[in-house]
């Protein structure tokens, strides 16, 4: 194509190198380049829409559709559009002057961090220029939708210099041509543009046109409004963005314009009873073009779990970590997904509390890790969380204070609410306690050992123990005692026979009076020393001080008959095996035998038979 030179120039700017910086510091990962270029084409789109409808565009609108074009031949990549498009004039003001002049003010105000990956991510607007990380060259070929107006042609090889020139186009818009550099030939591959493209650009307003076919999805429903979608829709939606996934429990609608905006779409996901492995992740958009898959901060840290969509104009796509940390809009945004989440879980509640209890092994996980991370979610929650008895009816915790209340309350007015974290290993205990009256929860998530914390410190006078934490007349102190059956002497005594056959300083031993029908030897764990260590598991912490000890205590009952029989067997070697045999019945109880000490015990067992 012949054509007059019509200005040749240097960009104005106080550095020779811009463009080796832009392209080692614009982004951390190269492939944004296309996300900005089409980013760009679409807004022109979408302002030669507007200004039609303004009335202020007479001409041809045309299909609006951006179309990425990819020449491995020649080696180029090519944005197009059919949108505002440029004049000459506005090419030096919006290419030269105006970009320009904010990079410098960035190397200056920023030249101290340039040595941070990513450190300047989101303190400028040079999304066109990140077309030089990946070009040696660039293009662009481009005619104002005003009337009259001739193309132009501008055309930069990464130095300050450039080039206008007069170009021949039949309609209005603007092709970006990127001429690939070596280090950069990655990018000249149909599989890996296809995947770009798909990443950023699947809901973008306006269709985008690869390799023949329409990549991406124009409407997406978190840009309509709530009364004009069914369930299917918001399931077919889901199945959009996992295609792998099961069907969510339910979903959340968010729409907001006012201190911010705000729209999207939050799925609760089946869970189960363990944290999986998140592989899905909410996504954040910024006028549906996709930024991330990391909305730490944004969403509070127990909702990280929630599947679905973010879309917010007011998170720039050049979002930075320290941003978000400091933005007041992403404070705000994370306390308004929390409140709407407490509203909707209430909601549920309120409506359908049956379904909301067969939901609650899924969900509870969320709202657990709410009560603990977050005071203002627990308020709304404490009204709707559920605690589960090991008979599977389920409770407020209103409800269940109501229900232990007359008889699990101690003689200092502590309402005590037992629980097993493992109802196979602790059965026998649950058995007795039921025998009492008492009411067992299960707590046996990962979490559980922090919930059960976090409600001692939340609700009044409450206590809450593992229901093998101590012999019943301990773990809950009405201030009354059996009698036991045995003088003092006697119980001394069967305190010192215990004591050498177990010959274990971890363990004390004490001789207590049960219930007749309670087990001749209950091995117990106290309460303090077991949580502190189930916590410091599952945090993954070692103790300054080295592994905890399995510290535990014996209770000798002295009501059993077998505290009697053993005081008066004369042979001392069979007094052993009895007192050998009882301990070895009590560790079974607790899952505490194994190994040589479980094969002894079964071949102790066969020949007492």
């Amino acid at each position: 194509m012949n054509s007059t030179i019509q200005e040749k120039g240097q960009i104005s700017i106080h550095t020779e190198n811009i463009f080796p910086i832009i392209k080692k510091f614009l982004y951390s990962d190269h492939e944004i380049f296309l996300r900005e270029l089409v980013s760009n084409a679409v807004d022109a789109s979408q302002k030669l829409k507007k200004l039609a409808g303004f009335g202020e565009f007479n001409g041809e609108l045309g299909e609006q559709k951006v179309t990425v074009t990819l020449n491995e031949e020649a080696k180029t990549i090519t944005v197009s559009d059919r949108g505002i498009g440029m004049t000459a004039e506005e090419i030096k003001k919006y290419i030269n002057q105006i970009a320009f002049s904010g990079a410098s003010e960035f190397l200056e105000k920023y030249k101290d961090k340039l040595d941070e990956k990513g450190a300047i991510i989101g303190h400028f607007g040079l999304g066109f220029y990140s077309a030089f990380m990946v070009a040696q060259q660039v293009e662009i070929i481009t005619k104002s939708y005003r009337e009259g107006s001739a193309a132009a042609r501008w055309i930069c090889d990464g130095s300050t210099e450039f080039e206008i020139t007069e170009a021949e186009r039949a309609e209005h818009g603007t092709d970006v041509i990127l001429h690939i550099a070596p280090d950069s030939e990655e990018f000249l591959d149909k599989n890996r543009l296809r995947t770009i493209l798909e990443k950023y650009g699947r809901f973008l307003p306006v269709s985008i046109e690869f390799d023949g076919t329409t990549i991406n999805n124009t409407a997406p429903i978190w840009t309509k409004s709530p009364s004009e979608l069914t369930d299917e829709d918001y399931q077919n939606f889901y199945k959009e963005l996992y295609p792998m996934s099961e069907e969510p429990l339910f979903w959340i609608h968010l729409n907001v314009d006012y201190p911010f905006n705000l729209t999207g779409v939050l799925y609760f996901p089946r869970l189960k009873n363990d944290f999986q492995i998140r592989r899905e992740k909410i996504q954040l958009y910024s006028r549906q073009v996709f930024i991330t898959d990391e909305v730490k901060d944004i969403v509070p840290d127990f909702l990280m779990m929630l599947h679905g969509v973010i879309d917010s104009p007011d998170i720039p796509l050049n979002v930075s970590r320290s941003f978000l940390q400091a933005d007041s809009n992403v404070k705000k945004i994370n306390g308004y997904i929390t409140r709407k989440v407490a509203d909707k879980l209430s909601e549920i509640f309120r409506n359908d509390r049956a379904g909301f209890e067969q939901k609650f092994d899924d969900i509870g996980l969320f709202i657990k890790y709410g009560i603990i991370s977050d005071d203002k979610f627990y308020e709304k929650a404490k009204d709707f969380c559920l605690v589960k008895n090991v008979d599977g009816k389920y409770f407020t915790f209103d409800e269940f204070s109501e229900a232990v209340k007359e008889n699990q309350t101690d003689k200092n007015g502590t309402a005590v609410w037992l629980y097993t974290n493992d109802r196979q290993k602790q059965d026998g205990f649950i058995d007795s306690a039921k025998k009492r009256g008492y009411e067992v929860l299960l707590f046996d998530t990962v979490i559980d050992s922090h919930f059960i914390n976090t409600l001692e410190y939340k609700l009044e006078k409450t206590s809450l123990k593992r229901v093998d934490s101590d012999t019943f007349d301990k773990l809950i102190d009405k201030g009354l005692s059996n009698e036991s059956v045995l003088s003092e002497d006697d119980r001394n005594k069967l305190k010192s026979l215990f004591e050498e056959v177990l010959d274990n300083k971890t363990a004390a031993v004490s001789v207590e009076a049960m219930p007749t029908d309670e087990l001749p030897v209950i091995i117990t764990l106290p309460e303090f020393f077991r949580r502190m260590k189930d916590m410091s598991a599952l945090s993954g912490e070692r103790s300054m001080f080295g592994p905890m000890p399995d510290s535990y205590n014996v209770a000798v009952n002295a009501n059993h008959p077998l505290a009697d029989r053993i005081l008066k067997v004369s042979d001392t070697d069979e007094q052993k095996v009895l007192i050998k045999q009882s301990l070895d019945l009590a560790k079974l109880s607790q899952g505490m035998l194994s190994g040589t000490d479980l094969t002894a015990f079964i071949r102790r067992t066969v020949e007492t038979l």
